[in-house]
């Protein structure tokens, strides 16, 4: 028997959101981790920001995923993410097999799924940027700019690379799809898209791709995981928000504090973050 717990999206948007909790994982002597999450609409007159956080147990092993979905053109599609992707990915037959096909069919299908039941969103998108906990393994799976940045050995290491147009392979890759990319502000698909690869996008879907680059890493090396919106992004580094919260043990407190910092830096956008902390002092205990 499949169980799962779900947290619920925050009611009131005008209000930072947050919480988080204690798990384990299955068949990993460091499996004991925290996790926080913090989501605020800041400074924008809607909020299209989603996150997940799903603890479940999978053919009998407790398997964690994370997630952060920062919708444009409305809300719709990053909500579809939160409630069908990792649920497509735990159920997909490989998921243990062969972990990072079933990522890169499960976002596949998760887009086809969602363009043909909003055949009338036309505009409407999503990134995704996940991590998975499978016994040792820590696998991030990225389609966007949102990103994902660990603390390892005190250092702060992206684990996920903006899919930006502006991005040489991801020009070369939209180019050769007939496609183009203009400035306009910035750097856009089509002069309308200023990210490269989204959930959604219809109209943009030839060369607004959601194929997702994955990256992975072994838990033991890492001691936390940031998992965060552009918001936070657009205006605090990776190392600045690793320094901010390495000394804080509080997952959602943690979370709490890069939110707050964004904007009171000036992010002008919606903001959620995602802490993941892992207790590798347990397996000695």
């Amino acid at each position: 028997m499949k169980t799962m717990m779900m947290m619920l999206q925050p009611r009131d948007p005008n209000t930072l959101f947050s919480g988080g909790g204690i798990s384990f994982l299955s068949g990993n002597k460091n499996g004991r981790f925290s996790y926080g999450y913090s989501s605020f609409k800041g400074k924008r007159s809607s909020m299209e920001d989603f996150y997940e956080t799903r603890i479940s147990e999978v053919d009998g092993q407790m398997v964690a995923f994370f997630g952060v979905f920062d919708g444009h053109g409305g809300s719709r599609t990053a909500e579809y993410l939160k409630n069908h992707l990792f649920r497509n990915l735990s159920s997909h037959p490989e998921f243990f097999n062969n972990t990072k096909s079933a990522i890169v069919e499960s976002f596949k299908q998760t887009d086809a799924d969602y363009l043909k039941e909003a055949s009338g969103q036309k505009d409407s998108g999503s990134t995704a940027s996940t991590a998975v906990l499978l016994g040792n393994r820590l696998l991030v799976a990225n389609v966007g700019d949102s990103r994902v940045v660990a603390c390892i050995s005190g250092s702060a290491v992206p684990l996920s690379i903006d899919h930006k147009p502006d991005r040489t392979d991801e020009r070369e890759r939209i180019e050769q799809a007939g496609g183009f990319v203009i400035w306009a502000g910035t750097w856009r698909v089509g002069g309308v898209l200023a990210v490269s690869r989204a959930f959604g996008n219809k109209v943009l879907k030839a060369y607004v791709v959601a194929d997702p680059e994955i990256q992975e890493e072994e838990i033991d090396g890492v001691e936390f995981l940031i998992i965060a919106s552009d918001g936070l992004w657009n205006v605090v580094s990776n190392e600045d928000a690793v320094a901010l919260v390495q000394g804080i043990t509080d997952a959602e407190a943690a979370s709490r504090k890069l939110v707050q910092e964004a904007y009171s830096r000036g992010s002008s956008d919606n903001i959620t973050c995602v802490i993941v902390r892992f207790d590798h002092s347990f397996a000695s205990l």
